[in-house]
């Protein structure tokens, strides 16, 4: 009796045990899937992210469970180097993003130049080639023999300079060959390359124009012309290197149109001796209105 009295005439505490436990917030940088199912993962990583840690609590929160979205992209722009009068001429191609983008390069290389690219006179003269491995940055490659010694340094240039542009690859090794580079085949090169814009690209006001150069003291000129070939702007710049070596060039020229029109971007050389283009290069384009 006495313990039950004592018991029963405890007096009354109240409080609180403070809020329920709750997940955690994900770790930063674990994207959000949209589109979920309500309720599914995403659903819950979201409501997670407002919910409020206990006071005073300094447990770290769990790991994050939920799905991670891959962050590769989509497609993948291939540089690709195709052949114009005896000499290496750049293009660009975008294709669904893959790993091997050693192969997928080659595979494109032997495709050829699409309609727009030959027209200008592209060509590949390459009738096949294949990766049989990429060590220490060194790609072998095998391609078919060539019975013409200029055309199998042109197909071994393409194949050097279109695999290069990888970070994987800084040299080609054909066969048994010792490896060789991009500068191994500069020769192959026209004294004005244009990387960008390429061949069917549309540009608007003011666009970039890039790429390297071996002119007379380094000087490059570009010029932009409408459908009629009437010239709508020039403009100039200086290459990193000059008359006698090759040095990167890039200049950004702005132009006023009143319709989207094909269109033609030139770069080229002044001629010292009576000023006229010398080593010109065009490159066809679609041409954007300005406002």
């Amino acid at each position: 009796m006495v313990l039950v009295l004592a018991v029963g005439c405890a007096p009354s505490r109240s409080g609180s045990l403070g809020p329920a436990p709750s997940v955690a917030a994900p770790t930063t940088g674990v994207p959000t899937t949209t589109g979920a199912v309500p309720g599914g993962p995403a659903t819950v990583a979201s409501s997670a992210a407002t919910a409020t840690p206990a006071a005073g609590s300094s447990a770290p929160p769990p790991p994050s469970t939920g799905p991670v979205a891959s962050s590769r992209p989509a497609n993948l722009t291939l540089e690709l180097w195709y052949v114009r009068d005896g000499r290496l001429v750049p293009t660009r191609r975008t294709r669904p993003a893959t790993v091997a983008t050693s192969r997928l390069a080659l595979t494109e290389l032997v495709a050829g130049p699409n309609p727009a690219e030959a027209s200008t006179g592209l060509v590949t003269l390459l009738p096949a080639a294949e990766v049989s491995r990429i060590e220490a940055g060194v790609a072998t490659v095998r391609l078919p023999e060539a019975l013409d010694p200029d055309t199998a340094r042109l197909r071994e240039a393409q194949v050097v300079y279109t695999l290069t542009q990888f970070p994987t690859v800084r040299q080609v090794a054909f066969g048994t060959a010792a490896p060789a580079g991009r500068v191994d085949y500069a020769d192959l090169l026209p004294a004005i390359v244009v990387t960008h814009p390429v061949i069917g690209d549309r540009v608007s006001s003011p666009v970039t124009v890039s790429g390297s150069a071996d002119v007379f003291e380094a000087t490059v000129s570009v010029r932009v012309r409408d459908a009629a070939g009437r010239q709508l702007a020039t403009a100039f710049t200086t290459a990193t290197c000059g008359t006698g070596c090759r040095g990167g060039y890039r200049v950004t020229v702005g132009y006023r149109l009143d319709r989207e029109q094909p269109g033609t971007i030139e770069a080229y050389e002044v001629s010292a001796v009576d000023g006229s283009p010398t080593k010109l290069v065009s490159v066809p384009v679609t041409l954007a209105a300005t406002r």
